[in-house]
């Protein structure tokens, strides 16, 4: 036996490819391609799932690659090329490509009751102009925001849902300029002023302290949202049943054993947001991320223009029976 070490880069994306022990003589098997969400950049987000991805590719015995890239929306088109057979996404994502993309869910973040939840947050600079929540709700149009992915539960969704539609603003056309981005790069953004409010959470601005003392010590949070869905692991529905079943083993054993090695796996997992590790999960799972987008299109719904009330009751009762048929959708697919 022998093992081989493989590098594959295609095209912007960047994939890397790691192959598992395996005969000289055998038939190389194809990669499968595993998609994460940007930690900064891809280049640190490739690095930091390395590890991970290459206890994957021993584990199941054949090549595991990872697709890093430098938005939501890159991996998004990815997996709709069919480019992605696994993929650590945002509960929105994971939603879309369960719903829309022939994908499941096969594992989840594993959350602890006894932590601090992870939440949605609003960043401010501390000497800056604006230094509290009244004063962006009173006059939205008087800052410029900076903001993740539409896709982004903590960068868009959470504060949309449970802040600024209530407060009847739209983050889109409300505010007098954007920055569009990660989170690393929103923080920066309020930290160096060129933004005067982030979107944010709690989890990444802990990392951002860590990665730029200096610019995160310029910075305070202004709002918390309820605690956020977990990130989802998906796999497509076209992988081998066996291979899925080996992927979610690995998985929810990774970094819960004992000695050097289970040290050096929770190393690991803290260094992907993932202090606990995984759990095995189904399509129910996303049914938060899917009341999420209900709370979300009713709001919009409630807050646009419309000709006449029977337009907007018309729109209101698509939004309930879109939103009955995905929970079900959901439920059906789980069993």
């Amino acid at each position: 036996m022998v093992r081989r070490r493989l590098v594959v880069l295609a095209g912007a994306l960047g994939w890397r490819a790691v192959a598992a022990e395996s005969s000289s003589h055998a038939t190389p098997q194809a990669p499968l391609r595993f998609g994460v969400l940007p930690i900064g950049g891809a280049v640190e987000s490739r690095d930091k799932w390395a590890p991970l991805l290459n206890d994957m590719s021993r584990a199941l015995r054949r090549p595991v690659a990872a697709l890093s890239v430098t938005s939501y929306e890159s991996l998004e088109q990815a997996i709709q090329r069919n480019e992605v057979d696994l993929a650590l996404l945002s509960a929105k994502m994971a939603l879309d490509a369960v719903s829309r993309q022939r994908m499941n869910v096969l594992a989840q973040v594993k959350r602890h009751s006894g932590e601090a939840d992870h939440r949605a947050v609003l960043l401010v600079r501390k000497t800056g102009p604006l230094d509290n929540l009244e004063a962006l709700l009173a006059r939205p149009e008087q800052w410029r925001l900076a903001r993740g992915d539409s896709r982004s539960v903590s960068g868009f969704i959470l504060p949309q849902v449970q802040l600024f539609l209530p407060h009847r603003i739209e983050m889109e056309t409300r505010f007098r300029g954007e920055v569009i981005g990660t989170h690393q790069v929103t923080a920066l953004a309020v930290a160096n002023g060129d933004a005067d409010v982030a979107t944010n959470n709690t989890t990444d601005f802990e990392r951002f302290r860590q990665q730029f003392p200096v610019e995160a010590d310029r910075l305070q949070v202004i709002w918390r949202s309820a605690p956020t869905p977990p990130a989802q692991i998906v796999v497509r529905q076209g992988v081998p049943v066996a291979v899925q079943k080996k992927a979610q083993v690995f998985l929810v054993r990774y970094g819960q054993g004992t000695g050097p090695r289970a040290d050096s796996e929770r190393e690991t997992l803290k260094s992907l947001r993932a202090a606990f590790g995984y759990v095995a999960a189904s399509n129910e799972a996303l049914l938060p991320a899917a009341h999420l987008e209900y709370q979300l299109a009713r709001q919009s719904a409630l807050n646009a223009r419309w000709v006449n009330e029977a337009a907007r009751e018309a729109r209101l009762q698509r939004v309930e029976s879109q939103y009955a048929e995905q929970v079900a959708a959901l439920r059906n697919s789980a069993r």
